[in-house]
């Protein structure tokens, strides 16, 4: 992270303008490196042609924003995580499971089963990376108040004994699985690796990316930082607040610079991006399913990775990989049972 005196050694930064853009979370070199002219114009109260020098000179500074050989890129997305659902035949669908620096969209119908995947995503990026995790710790942004705590309880003393017995150690919390008082630690160290915010509309759900973009600051250099944001949901808000034709435009803009800003922290903070996404009926399908996702062209072009939850016999989900940019579309069946998401 860069300090103030930092910023204010690029050209057109003083005192006031640096205190302006960290107020605002441009707090780094690569945070300015990948802003617009505009973006930071209203951020720091300058002009468009300073906000450009900004810009060049951070990305000059970061090196950042030129043309780089396929081998260099090829390197970067070796630093890439593999986030696993802990259901084997997801993982392989998945290409190992949900990948940092990039957004993974999950859409179905109310009840399906969006919220349980959010809650034991936030569960299983805390273990260990032999254990399918990230090491790191979740932020999850509630806009539907589905978040309860009680299960995140329920998916801790889900997990298999052994990864039990090696999150005991690791936590330095005495005792085995078997015993309900390190149990109830435990969960309780779970709880405590997962910040959790109420989005009462889609303002405030805006600024609580903002909010997330600093706290992933805060703990970049933890050994436990931010790999996980999620937003259950992405879009229920927005569908809300803004309806019939007349404001499609100006929520699909709104909602655009919402979801830049969370792949901005994905890309910063080699973080995965969950979103959870509802669904409405398409008319015009006369065969097939005629669901479809909400948000149209903006959120299908920023989602790196769509997946179609559908409800299957009792406990079964099916789980339909959708797009991917180097994955081949496929299905596979997990079950939301009490103690988590588990295999057929």
């Amino acid at each position: 992270m860069a300090t103030h005196s930092d910023i204010e050694d690029l050209p057109g930064v003083g005192p006031a303008t640096a205190e302006k853009l960290v107020d605002a979370g441009f707090d780094s070199y690569n945070g300015l490196a990948v802003s617009s002219p505009r973006e930071l114009a209203d951020a720091a109260d300058v002009g468009q042609g300073t906000a450009s020098d900004i810009i060049g000179a951070a990305r000059e500074a970061a090196d950042v924003g030129g043309f780089e050989s396929g081998s260099t890129v090829l390197e970067r997305r070796n630093e890439i995580g593999k986030l696993s659902f802990g259901v084997p035949a997801v993982d392989e669908l998945l290409g190992g499971g949900v990948e940092t620096q990039s957004m993974t969209e999950v859409y179905g119908q109310f009840g399906v089963g969006k919220s349980q995947i959010s809650h034991q995503l936030a569960v299983n990026v805390q273990l260990d990376q032999k254990h399918g995790g990230l090491a790191g710790r979740a932020i999850l942004v509630d806009t539907e108040d589905a978040f309860r705590p009680e299960r995140i309880d329920d998916m801790v003393r889900g997990l298999d004994h052994e990864i039990l017995e090696a999150e005991l150690e690791r936590r330095g919390i005495e005792g085995t699985p078997d015993d309900e008082e390190a149990m109830d630690e435990l969960v309780t160290d779970f709880l405590r690796y997962i910040h959790v915010a109420r989005a009462f509309n889609s303002d405030h759900q805006m600024l609580l990316a903002k909010t997330a973009a600093d706290l992933a600051s805060e703990y970049a250099d933890d050994d436990r930082p931010v790999r996980l944001v999620i937003y259950d949901s992405l879009t229920a808000h927005f569908r809300a607040e803004y309806v019939g034709r007349g404001e499609l435009a100006p929520r699909q803009q709104k909602l655009n610079r919402h979801i830049h800003d969370l792949l901005r922290i994905g890309s910063l903070h080699n973080a995965a991006i969950l979103v959870m996404n509802q669904v409405q009926s398409n008319p015009d399908s006369y065969f097939g399913d005629p669901t479809k996702p909400v948000g149209g062209n903006i959120l299908g072009h920023a989602s790196n990775v769509r997946v179609y939850l559908k409800n299957s016999k009792g406990t079964k989900r099916v789980f339909r990989l959708v797009d991917a940019p180097n994955l081949a579309d496929g299905e596979a069946i997990l079950r939301v049972e009490g103690g988590g998401l588990k295999p057929e």
